[in-house]
């Protein structure tokens, strides 16, 4: 018999699976904004910042999370400087930007052995060794961030949904767009370690892209991205200890497999269509033809 509360014994099992559920609900927050705002490409890039950013501080003599934060910040200014002052769409000046400081972090690291943390940690994460500061760092940018999305929320959707109108209407849409970027570059930071440069962009925008296919109503998609992300992001890391394995990839493949489910489901209720006429509740297969026909089966 295979004891199913036998993680729980684990101090470092329980940290891990403290901060898995903390990511995945914040990651899936976040997500959903991503996703509002057409830049899904944002939380791969900036996370290739943030890995360059952590290698340059790591050489510098920095604090890891103070050389990630740094050129974070700077990757997402400029490239809002780039999108503003220039005709350059915003995804393209992240995949500039956030892939220059990726190269030249690897570059640093190529020509120097002077870097001394773990290199692929970074790359794929480690969420089983994390320290008593990243677990406070972790909680701490989880409820300022919480706050912010919460505090801000109207404004930011506002500005997202129609820009031009937000501006009419006395909202700075600049500042509010730059201040979400920090915000998305610090969550990424502190989750880096975690889940990993190279897997983060499916715990971001996962969650965010399965809850859409659930529901069309704003806060719906809100809450259920945050569920999502929280039970895939511990199924993944409960998994992770039976099987054996790295606990970023199986989280990202628990978040996967809600999006072929919630796919599924979509695609099922999009054929097999239900609704009532006059009290009598209908169900048939919703085939398309030329003219648009269907039969109703009673019940």
């Amino acid at each position: 018999m295979i004891d199913l509360l036998l993680p729980f014994q684990y101090e470092f099992f329980i940290k891990g699976i403290i901060v898995s559920v903390l990511l995945g609900g914040i990651c899936g927050l976040a997500g959903v904004y991503i996703i509002l705002r057409g830049l899904s490409y944002v939380g791969h890039g900036l996370s290739h910042a943030a890995f360059g950013g952590a290698i340059v501080g790591n050489i510098a003599g920095m604090n890891y999370y103070i050389g990630a934060i740094i050129w974070s910040y700077l990757a997402s200014f400029v490239i809002y400087e780039i999108s503003k002052r220039n005709k350059i769409k915003p995804d393209a000046a992240i995949g500039l930007v956030t892939t220059a400081i990726f190269a030249f972090g690897v570059l640093l690291v190529s020509m120097t052995d002077r870097y001394t943390r773990n290199f692929e940690s970074l790359l794929f994460g480690n969420i089983l060794a994390i320290t008593e500061q990243d677990l406070y760092i972790i909680v701490s940018v989880t409820i300022l961030s919480g706050a912010f999305f919460f505090l801000l929320h109207k404004r930011l959707v506002f500005s997202f949904f129609d820009n031009e109108s937000a501006k009419i209407s006395g909202i700075r849409t600049s500042h509010i767009e730059l201040l979400f970027s920090f915000v998305l570059a610090t969550i990424i930071i502190v989750s880096m370690s975690s889940i990993g440069v190279t897997l983060l962009a499916s715990v971001i925008v996962g969650p965010a892209i399965s809850a859409r296919l659930l529901s069309n109503n704003f806060s719906s998609v809100m809450f259920l991205s945050i569920i999502i992300g929280c039970v895939a992001s511990f199924s993944g890391m409960y998994t992770s200890f039976f099987l054996d394995s790295s606990s970023g990839p199986t989280i990202v493949m628990f978040i996967t497999l809600a999006f072929g489910i919630t796919a599924l489901y979509a695609l099922l209720k999009k054929i097999y269509h239900s609704h009532s006429h006059g009290g009598v509740f209908h169900s048939h297969p919703h085939i398309h033809t030329d003219e648009h026909r269907h039969e109703h089966t009673h019940r």
